[in-house]
């Protein structure tokens, strides 16, 4: 039986950034996963948080030619409803980055993470599904699907939502659905988007253009299912003219990519994040709609907490590293999946006072800069603004001194 101090289950970009986070602990490392994937024409919009966290892992200068730059994000009340919001801007400027982030295009993404894996001498890639895992008092066997089996010290579930980890360690989810679809697609526009992303809200949801490089862009367009499965079904040139129309042209004339996609939206999150030798990090932990450029960065927030644990710990000890992972992912994990559903649900909902908290809320985001400011560095990295805070005051103390 092979043995490994930390086996990875899942091979999506959440287990592949975990296994390459880890590989340099010190500890031997296996990522467990079929070679096969769906072909995915998604893109994933990554923080400034986040983009640190990749360099530090000298993963970045290879991503970042795939990669654009998000200066500015706007929101815009694309609604026919009676109280509507002002259009608000959020400018990197203002608290002091060149850009919030990047958006990236998955498939390449995929391609540099596979390839950083395969060239790391210390990553042992087993290319096979896992069927079964069990709990001992030494580490937990993996029972592979050509009947090999596998013991790790620690396994670290990132295979989706239907996580097989997750059920094998008996942790419970809480899970429910939305009355939407995200139709999702790339397009190419007639005028530059200048690294701006808009994000119109409606009253079937978000409709959210992201930077590509050149004049292209990435789509996630909330709807009605039947009308998200409507839409993805039309010839490229009438989809593309229902693009420009709901953008109001602002970039032109706008030709769809072939390859458009739909997907129910919905939400999940474990009723705990770890459990003895068990972890659960990305979709095998939590998942929600789209929205607010949350997801992937709430993963790598988990993978940098365990590797925060793992530095500390020796595999003797993963006995209860589990529970250690889960008090310090709680806190994120909650309040991040709250504050998206409850804005998805107050653009679905027709309630009067509803409508004018929202509105409300972004008449002050607008009018107000210091909030705005505090608005966008929690969006950036959690507690963001408070560290901006005291890092505002050192420097002012130390001219003081000076």
């Amino acid at each position: 039986m092979r043995q490994f101090d930390i086996a990875i289950v899942g091979a999506g970009l959440a287990g592949s950034l975990a296994a390459l986070a880890l590989s340099d602990s010190g500890r031997t490392v296996a990522l467990i996963a079929p070679p096969t994937r769906a072909a995915d024409g998604r893109t994933t919009a990554l923080m400034d948080q986040s983009i640190a966290f990749l360099k530090t892992l000298a993963l970045w200068d290879a991503i970042a030619p795939h990669a654009a730059a998000l200066e500015t994000m706007q929101i815009l009340d694309g609604t026919t409803r009676l109280l509507r919001a002002p259009p608000v801007a959020f400018r990197s400027g203002e608290v002091g980055l060149d850009a919030f982030g990047y958006n990236i295009p998955n498939l390449p993404f995929l391609k540099v993470l596979d390839e950083r894996i395969a060239a790391q001498g210390n990553i042992a890639r087993l290319e096979k599904g896992v069927t079964a895992a069990n709990s001992f008092e030494n580490g937990v066997e993996l029972v592979l699907d050509d009947g090999e089996r596998v013991l790790a010290s620690l396994v670290v579930g990132a295979d989706g939502k239907k996580s097989r980890i997750r059920d094998s360690a008996g942790i419970g989810v809480r899970a429910w659905s939305y009355p939407q679809s995200a139709l999702v697609l790339n397009f190419a526009h007639e005028r530059p988007h200048g690294n701006v992303s808009t994000e119109f809200h409606t009253e079937s949801g978000p409709f959210t253009q992201v930077p590509l490089p050149g004049r292209r862009s990435s789509l996630v367009w909330v709807l009605p299912p039947k009308e998200a499965a409507r839409l993805r079904d039309l010839p490229v040139s009438d989809l593309g003219q229902a693009v420009e129309e709901r953008m109001q042209s602002m970039l032109g004339k706008v030709s769809v990519e072939p390859g458009a996609q739909s997907f129910p939206l919905s939400g999940m999150t474990a009723d705990r994040f770890g459990k003895g030798r068990f972890v659960l990090l990305g979709e095998a932990a939590h998942a929600f709609p789209p929205i607010g450029a949350q997801g992937l960065n709430l993963s790598l927030r988990d993978i940098m907490a365990l590797r925060e644990l793992i530095a500390d710990s020796e595999p003797a000890n993963y006995s209860t590293l589990g529970e250690r992972f889960d008090r310090r992912r709680q806190a994120d994990i909650r309040s991040r999946t709250l504050s998206v559903d409850l804005l998805n649900r107050s653009l679905l909902s027709d309630f009067l006072p509803v409508q004018f908290l929202r509105s409300a809320g972004l008449h002050l985001l607008s009018a107000l800069g210091p909030l705005r400011s505090i608005v966008m560095r929690e969006g950036i990295e959690p507690l963001g603004s408070l560290k901006a805070f005291r890092e505002g005051l050192r420097e002012r103390v130390a001219r003081k001194q000076a």
